[in-house]
């Protein structure tokens, strides 16, 4: 039967215990023995477009499974976590969220980083601001839209500001990088600070302009199993079925840089 493939924005579940995450060894071409059951996977809201495309292929090999994603920003998601919310897996944007989680104490080992990202200027299509590089994220009379700085893309926008020696004038600051990419593929925007992997998923909505300073920002993505996980045996399976030959090649093909 075919399962369908369910991405919900879940909270905190106060009659949980408090889940922390632990990675599981790397591994194979994809899950080695039958497993059933829901899986439940939080996971940075640069992840939506590959990994519902995992999600879906993960199903389709495992049909006893059923895949269920919170997608949001990393440092929502690890909150949530932190709150006693039930997952299998946690996939964040960048390190830190991930200690936000291992800090807890129910580690079992070290999580694993499975991609890299980097930043790229969104412009709406045709780039009617006529934005030319880093230095316009300075300029007051445009409309600029950021991640908040407590979320990894928000975190490396400063970074990359830092390095370019520019103070940046955004008109809004938003909790994930796709409501970023929603205010510059509506045009509500001039330019914006987002993935390269969201300015690959958002097609031609959206222009993309690289930028030296990206560089010094590259934002490292780990993924760990719960250790309150209510499907150890699922969650495992998808986090090998992520590191395996199949995952990455999806993962490349939406942007994602090797770990």
């Amino acid at each position: 039967m075919t399962r369908t493939l369910r991405t919900v924005a879940l909270v905190a579940a106060a009659a949980m215990a408090l889940a922390g995450c632990g990675s599981e060894d790397a591994g194979g071409d994809g899950p080695s023995s039958e497993i059933t059951g829901d899986v439940t996977v939080f996971a940075a809201a640069s992840l939506t477009e590959s990994f519902t495309k995992l999600g879906e292929d993960f199903e389709a090999a495992n049909p006893g499974v059923s895949v269920t994603f919170n997608f949001a920003g990393s440092s929502a998601l690890a909150q949530q976590l932190n709150d006693g919310a039930p997952a299998d897996v946690f996939a964040s944007a960048a390190p830190k969220n991930m200690t936000q989680v291992t800090d807890t104490g129910s580690v079992t080992a070290s999580p694993v980083t499975f991609v890299t990202n980097t930043l790229e200027i969104a412009v709406p299509a045709g780039n009617p601001a006529g934005i030319t590089g880093l230095a316009d994220f300075a300029k007051a009379e445009l409309k600029i839209a950021l991640c908040a700085e407590q979320v990894p893309c928000g975190a490396a926008s400063v970074k990359v500001f830092d390095a370019a020696g520019i103070t940046a004038a955004p008109d809004t600051l938003e909790q994930d990088v796709k409501a970023v990419l929603s205010k510059v593929s509506l045009g509500e925007v001039d330019a914006a600070l987002v993935y390269r992997t969201d300015v690959e998923a958002a097609g031609d909505r959206v222009d993309g302009i690289e930028f030296p300073e990206a560089d010094k920002a590259v934002n490292e993505y780990p993924i760990a199993v719960c250790a309150a996980a209510p499907n150890p045996d699922g969650a495992r399976a998808f986090v090998d079925y992520v590191l395996s030959d199949d995952g990455r090649a999806v993962l490349t093909e939406a942007g994602f840089g090797p770990p």
